[in-house]
């Protein structure tokens, strides 16, 4: 073309999570059956949606309000119902105005990106969520910038590298926070949460918390929000989500709720941006939104949320017991979210480990994708040709760590252990293979 139309930041428009997905279908094809343990979808993994929500859902789409459009900014009795919700935590204080609704997070989070100043940068956690991180990186049009999670204190983020990072580099507008966190499944107590924030006053930074596994939380801490600890001067968005918590993944319904929007001009002028962009699409789906009153309100809500917290710990447990006698690699067992993250010791891994892969077809397709693949990409690969079993390289987390992330959402209780004891048994084999 007379002139080029690629944007800067293209390359780093990479989901790995699905990618792997189009590997996974060749090899199916070649006849070995893939489990996928990919990506955090609840519903393609077994679990049922409760009768109750259901219900719910059917009679509002008797309801012609719900075929409607909606505000811009979204429902007003949703957003209303929400803002109640959070002023009762008794933290900082919002209106039904400091809440915009959005087709799914990705969408949030393609906004909160795209209307932001190029040389404006937010420091995100390692590993990161790709969604999070490739939109970053894009809007820049650098490789995103991250602080390290550290698993030798369970995951929790070094907190002198996020300020030596903010103090040294005024680019950075933000810091990102995911809490429950995924990959690695860590819940951020209120104390380190308060440690973030503080950082963020002190260096006149906006605070960013993904929120969407808030309330799948079974550590001892329980679900912290951003709006308990965020106080009255930084200036923050909290992302939330009705994927993971009904589940409803495939509705796409998600919202940002906008803190302190007032205290500093450039900020405000920046969520009246999100709001105008918005504006040019109309609004967001309407009939998901109408539904979080009536779910969220419904008293069968709360225990919903505790049996599916039990289900996930007795989970995390079971998983993690796999890998504790395993020389070579670092498990800590999630406390939230619904993954678990196994990394393998700096130095482990090398080229000349393999698995046996049976099927001859498949070791055919698969052997030039080995070639100059990072060392945990290496391993997956050959995890998903001779077992079946697909997952997701750490490095692809925008992670120097060799490891893979997989799910805890197997609903068939055989199934799953099956697939973390064919995980144990095939890193102990690729280990010794060299």
């Amino acid at each position: 073309m007379r002139r080029n139309i690629v944007h800067s930041g293209a390359e780093a428009l990479v989901y790995e999570i699905r990618q792997i997905v189009g590997i996974a279908e060749k090899i199916e094809s070649l006849g070995v059956k893939i489990t996928y343990e990919n990506i955090g979808d609840p519903i393609q993994k077994g679990e049922k949606v409760p009768d109750w929500i259901k219900e719910i859902v059917t009679n509002l789409v008797q309801d012609n309000i719900s075929w409607s459009y909606t505000a811009t900014q979204g429902d007003k009795n949703t957003r209303k119902f929400l803002a109640e919700k959070v002023n009762e935590r008794g933290g900082a204080q919002i209106t039904l105005d400091d809440i915009y609704f959005f087709n799914g997070l990705g969408d949030a989070v393609a906004k909160i990106f795209g209307f932001m100043r190029r040389e404006a940068r937010i420091l995100g956690p390692s590993p990161a969520y790709s969604t999070l991180s490739s939109a970053e990186a894009a809007h820049s049009g650098y490789e995103h910038l991250t602080y390290d999670l550290l698993p030798e204190q369970g995951w929790m983020p070094d907190l002198q590298d996020i300020e030596n990072k903010v103090k040294y580099n005024d680019s950075i507008a933000g810091i990102l926070m995911i809490n429950p966190d995924n990959p690695t499944g860590a819940v951020y107590d209120k104390a380190m949460m308060k440690k973030i924030v503080d950082i963020c006053e002190k260096y006149d930074c906006m605070v960013i918390c993904d929120e969407t596994y808030a309330h799948i939380n079974y550590s001892e801490t329980g679900t912290i929000h951003l709006s308990e600890v965020i106080g009255d001067k930084v200036a923050g968005l909290a992302l939330r989500s009705i994927s993971k918590e009904f589940p409803w993944p495939g509705a796409r319904c998600g919202w940002i709720e906008v803190f302190n929007r007032k205290k500093d001009p450039v900020f405000e002028r920046y969520v009246k941006s999100l709001l105008d962009a918005k504006m040019l699409e109309v609004c967001s789906t309407t009939l998901p939104q109408m539904s979080i009153p009536r779910v969220y309100g419904d008293k069968r809500f709360i225990e919903h949320l505790r049996r599916r917290n039990e289900i996930f710990k007795s989970r995390a447990a079971r998983a993690a017991a796999y890998f504790k006698d395993i020389a070579g690699i670092k498990v800590v067992e999630p406390k939230g979210a619904f993954y678990l993250a196994v990394i393998f010791d700096d130095g482990v891994l090398n080229n000349q480990m393999s698995l046996e892969i049976a099927n001859e077809k498949v070791r055919e397709f698969i052997e030039p994708h080995l070639k100059n693949a990072a060392p945990d990409r290496r391993f997956i690969l050959y995890l998903l040709a001779s077992t079946g079993i697909c997952v997701v390289p750490m490095t692809s987390f925008c992670s120097k760590k060799n490891g893979f992330r997989a799910t805890l959402l197997e609903e068939n209780p055989e199934k799953f252990e099956w697939i973390y004891k064919t995980l144990r048994d095939s890193i102990a084999a690729y280990l010794k293979s060299a």
